[in-house]
Formats: structure tokens, C-alpha cells, sequence
């Protein structure tokens, strides 16, 4: 090990190698604090040439490599379980090309969500890729576990969004796939090989990504709906009215909007009689038609309202409403973060399931664990929740915590039932790699199988992940 060190601090410059404790600590420890592992050294490599130099290097020592980007995984994907070099590619944050009239854009891997989404707008395009780490996370983080955010709805999620990858292979040589195109039928479509793979297969170093014309109005409204079940009829009948027009559909259950109003400054309901479920929807257009916008979703809600399906609802007024109201949506998880340790469940169904999926997994929870505290939001506009369950008091939590299996069959089982995943955008990483053997056939599981024998046959890549 002391040997790889010493190469790795030849081929990068040794402030680019991080071997103290203390430096390599926030490397080797989760977002949500549930994994730390231990790493002899944090490489910080600066180029594509410089990955490819690393891998070659650790191959060559037979010592295994864990890819991170900006470390906001919430299944520890990016976690080091013990002994392998993290590589670091925040480094790698540059901009190569951006091509307004081919609607694309060519970025490294360590750039952020953030920085990609304002070099679109400064060439008056749009990259919508958009969830609440996106000043932290990195794009080949998201490509990574394939996340997918708020507008998915409209935009899909990264799979859909990638035209092209850049990708240093488990034995050290560089594939350049970073093609601009929409139409390529040459052969296998190898970038998706990589896209959801949480760097098992090869290290992601730059993308070309889809970029869309610039959004020049909104139309935001936060809605109290009965139950979720009216909540499916409201996604209809804005579609009906708006079309593509709707961006994202939001729901927020009323115990994740109380931890928000609880623990995050400045928030406020926007509604009165606290009920029970809310929806954020928001409307966008590319062309001038901001009154028209606005007036199709008002007409929308009070249409909803007549029929029963909404009984309350507020529209942003201004740019500063309309932030407050997705603050509201967009700090759920850091409020639940405050509150301690929750069992978390990243699911997907057919959206036409949504209402069946919460009311049975409800009554099953709170039969088998009274007291439970289920605290439901997501982008129920694809099909996808995050469904936490908690206990309130620390004594109490700490107990239901330990029956984490108990839960997750509850929860994983219905969905399969469903027809659904039980991983929808934040991928499987080391919290659910034995979970998935429950509801994958096992052909599928060889096939996973035999893509990562092919591209990595001596598992060197991020192990203990995903498989």
C-alpha cells in the first residue's frame, strides 16, 4: 500500500493524495451518517488521463477503487467499506462545450448539478435535471444512480437526459462515447451500461448531456387534496388542461410538512387547517404566455375544487412565493435528518397504484408497529415516494430501528406486489444489495452478473456495491 501511495503521489503531485486521517474522514463517512468505512488514501485526480492513470496504478497493486463525487448518496454507494483508494473526482469541474444550437452540453464529472444547470442558462438553455443537493451533488454522481429529481415528470430522469459518456474502464483505458447525437444505431448503447451502475463497472469522467429551451414563465401552486387517490385525479386533469405545460407534481404528506415547519427557519404553512396532504405543482412554458399559465392551472384548481378533489390552494404570486413554497417541498429531508434516524424507502409504482400502495402500507406499519410516525412525500407525478418511518422519542426509535427487516418486508413486498421498485433514483449501493435478491429473477441477477465479469473481472470497481 505504501508503494501505491508513493506512485499515486508521482502521477498526481502529493497534495492531490490524501493520506491523514482527518482529511480522509469526510471521504469515508455517508450523507446520512449511517456508513463510514476506512480508505489508506483519497486520490484527487485532475484530468480524464489522470483517472486513467490512477485505475492503472491500483489495478496493477490489486487494490480496489471506490468513485465519489460530491458524497450525497443516501445508500451508501460512494461509501468505502474498507481498504480501497477513494477516488475523488471533484476535480474535474470543467465546462468543454456548450452547443445552444444542437440543444447540448459537455461537462466533467465533478462539476455540480448546480454549475451545469447555470451554464445552460447562461447560454439561455435549460438542463432540468434538479433535486435539493444540487449545489453539492456532482453529475457523475447523478449519472451514477441515474437520479432523477423533480422534473421527471416532463424531462425524465439522467438516463434520458445523457447523449453521450466519457468513461475510464475498470482496466485503466478511456472510452470516449461523449457523441452529441440523438439518432447513433451502431452497435450496443453502451453509455446506459454505466448510467445506474454506482461506479461498478468503470468511472464516469465527462457526459454530454440534453439541454431544452429556456422556460420564460411559471405558474406555481401549493393544494390541499383529500387523499392521495384525489391527488392521482388532480395529475389527470392539469394534464388534460396544461399538457407537457406541467413541470412537477409534488406530494407532501402532513408529518413531513410539520418536521419542515418544525426545523427549518423561516418556513410557513401555506395553508390553514393543517391538512392532511398537499400537493406542489408547477407549470412552465417556453413562449411568452405567463397570463395564459397562470390562468390555466387557477381554472384547473377551481374546477378540482368543485368536484371535490382540491380543498384549498394557494398561487405564487411572485418569484420569492414560488421559492418558498418548493423550500418547503425540498427541505423534508434535511428536517428529517434533525430528527434523528429514520428507515428510509426510495419506491416507485405505477402512478395509478400510488393511493393503493400508501393506504395498505399505512395499515400494515401501524398494525405491526403502533406509534409509527410515516412520513410520505415525492415526485408522485413518476410514480416515485419516499416513504420514512420513524418513531418520535429516541428510547422508542432506537427499538424500531433494529426491526429495520421487519419493516422493509412490509414495505418491499407491496411493492413488488405493485409492480414497482424498490429503489426508484437513489440506486442500491450497500443498503439494499441483499434487499434486491428478494424481488430480481435470478436470470436478471446473472445477467448483472455477467456484464460485471465482462467489464471488470477482477470486481476492483466500487465492491460491495450494488452486487
Amino acid at each position: 500500500m505504501n508503494a501505491l501511495i508513493a506512485e499515486l503521489r508521482r502521477l498526481l503531485g502529493a497534495r492531490h493524495v490524501l493520506t491523514e486521517a482527518g482529511d480522509i474522514a469526510p471521504f469515508c463517512t455517508d450523507w446520512r451518517g449511517r456508513y463510514t468505512g476506512s480508505a489508506p488514501c483519497v486520490a484527487l485526480p485532475g484530468s480524464t488521463e489522470d483517472v486513467a492513470a490512477v485505475v492503472r496504478a491500483c489495478v496493477a497493486a490489486g487494490v480496489a477503487i471506490v468513485p465519489q463525487g460530491g458524497n450525497t448518496g443516501l445508500c451508501g454507494g460512494a461509501t468505502p467499506t474498507g481498504g480501497e483508494v477513494v477516488v475523488s473526482l471533484r476535480r474535474l469541474n470543467r465546462i468543454r462545450a456548450v452547443d445552444a444550437d444542437n440543444n447540448s452540453i459537455t461537462v466533467e464529472a465533478g462539476c455540480t448539478l448546480q454549475a451545469v444547470q447555470e451554464a445552460a442558462a447562461a447560454a439561455d438553455r435549460l438542463f432540468p435535471l434538479s433535486l435539493a443537493a444540487e449545489g453539492s451533488a456532482t453529475i457523475g454522481g447523478n449519472l451514477s444512480t441515474n437520479a432523477g429529481g423533480v422534473q421527471v415528470l416532463r424531462y425524465g430522469n439522467a438516463r434520458e437526459l445523457t447523449l453521450g459518456l466519457e468513461v475510464v474502464l475498470a482496466d485503466g483505458r478511456i472510452w470516449d462515447g461523449l457523441r452529441a447525437l440523438r439518432k447513433d444505431n451502431t452497435g450496443y448503447d453502451l453509455k446506459h451500461l454505466f448510467i445506474g451502475a454506482e461506479g461498478t463497472l468503470g468511472l464516469i469522467t465527462a457526459a454530454t448531456l440534453k439541454l431544452f429551451p429556456r422556460p420564460r414563465v411559471h405558474a406555481t401552486a401549493w393544494a390541499a387534496v383529500p387523499d392521495p387517490a384525489a391527488a392521482v385525479r388532480l395529475l389527470g386533469r392539469l394534464r388534460d388542461a396544461a399538457g407537457d405545460n406541467v413541470t412537477a407534481f409534488e406530494i407532501v404528506g402532513r408529518p413531513a410538512l410539520d418536521l419542515v415547519l418544525r426545523h427549518i427557519p423561516n418556513a410557513r404553512d401555506p395553508l390553514l387547517g393543517q391538512p392532511a396532504w398537499q400537493v406542489l405543482i408547477e407549470l412552465s412554458g417556453a413562449s411568452d404566455m405567463g397570463g395564459d399559465l397562470s390562468a390555466t392551472l387557477e381554472q384547473a384548481l377551481e374546477a378540482a375544487a368543485e368536484n371535490g378533489i382540491v380543498a384549498d390552494a394557494v398561487l405564487a404570486a411572485s418569484g420569492a412565493q414560488t421559492a418558498a413554497l418548493w423550500a418547503l417541498r425540498e427541505n423534508v429531508s434535511e428536517a428529517q435528518k434533525v430528527e434523528g434516524v429514520s428507515i428510509k424507502h426510495d419506491i416507485a409504482v405505477p402512478v395509478s397504484r400510488i393511493a393503493e400502495f400508501i393506504a395498505r402500507a399505512d395499515a400494515a406499519l401501524q398494525a405491526a408497529f403502533p406509534q409509527v410516525r410515516i412520513v410520505c412525500f415525492g415526485h408522485i407525478g413518476d410514480g416515485n415516494l419516499h416513504y420514512n418511518q420513524s418513531r418520535p422519542d429516541a428510547q422508542s426509535n432506537a427499538e424500531f430501528i433494529a426491526q429495520t427487516a421487519a419493516v422493509n418486508r412490509i414495505v418491499h413486498d407491496l411493492v413488488h406486489e405493485l409492480g414497482g421498485s424498490i429503489s426508484a433514483e437513489h440506486g442500491l449501493g450497500q443498503l439494499k444489495r441483499e434487499e434486491v435478491l428478494r424481488y430480481k429473477s435470478a436470470t436478471e441477477m446473472d445477467m448483472m452478473r455477467a456484464v460485471k465479469q465482462a467489464l471488470d473481472p477482477r470486481g476492483l470497481m466500487n465492491p460491495g456495491k450494488l452486487l
